[in-house]
């Protein structure tokens, strides 16, 4: 997946991705819920800011850089981000950092999460994409539960690009466990990057919706 004009440029295709029961530690194509990667062991002090903690949500092998993850932060006060969710001020963090296996610390672990890998991406095209299941889908047009220019204003004047978006309709059942409520509402989180002749570069949360 070195060229990924059809995905990020075009956007004729995307790239989606599931949901699946994992009990291995290596990182295969990612997870979500479980422990960070160990890359973030020694590392509280960049995620966890002050007062406000910081769970682990999902990590992704780059499909660009499969050198690279992409890990996604989740501050553990609901009301935090929910009153900063959309770009400059949303407060999910998005670190893109070597590959690494999954700790045996439970620094940043969510407890309404039961860890899943993910799986292989299957290549789709874009306009069919929207109306099928995902958990993930990189690259093509995002699929927003809300079409409202303000979420895209700071991030087309700052030329952020969408990469990928994490859809809690892809969420399997056993996911989210008993007595915890969806991270994101039954919604979406979207995450944008700066595209063109470098690469794929600083990856961040451009907003988050929720139905």
């Amino acid at each position: 997946m070195e060229n990924h004009t059809n995905y990020l440029v075009e956007k004729t295709d995307c790239i989606l991705y599931y949901a699946e029961p994992s009990l291995s530690n290596e990182q295969g194509t990612g997870w979500i819920g479980g422990n960070a990667p160990d890359f973030f062991d020694d590392q509280a002090d960049l995620i966890h800011e002050g007062n406000q903690k910081y769970y682990f949500y999902m990590c992704l092998v780059h499909p660009f850089k499969p050198e690279s993850m992409i890990s996604i932060f989740i501050p553990e006060d609901y009301e935090e981000y929910l009153d900063n969710n959309v770009y400059p001020k949303c407060s999910i963090k998005v670190v893109e950092h070597p590959i690494s296996k999954e700790s045996v610390k439970e620094t940043f672990t969510n407890p309404g999460l039961l860890k899943h890998g993910i799986s292989a991406g299957d290549i789709s095209n874009d306009e069919k994409s929207m109306d099928q299941s995902f958990l993930i889908k990189l690259g093509g047009n995002p699929r927003l539960i809300q079409n409202n220019d303000y979420y895209f204003t700071k991030l087309k004047e700052e030329s952020y690009s969408f990469l990928f978006q994490v859809d809690e309709d892809g969420y399997p059942d056993m996911l989210l466990r008993d007595d915890y409520s969806y991270p994101f509402g039954f919604g979406s989180l979207y995450i944008f990057a700066k595209i063109g002749a470098e690469g794929i570069q600083h990856p961040i949360a451009g907003f988050w919706q929720f139905s």
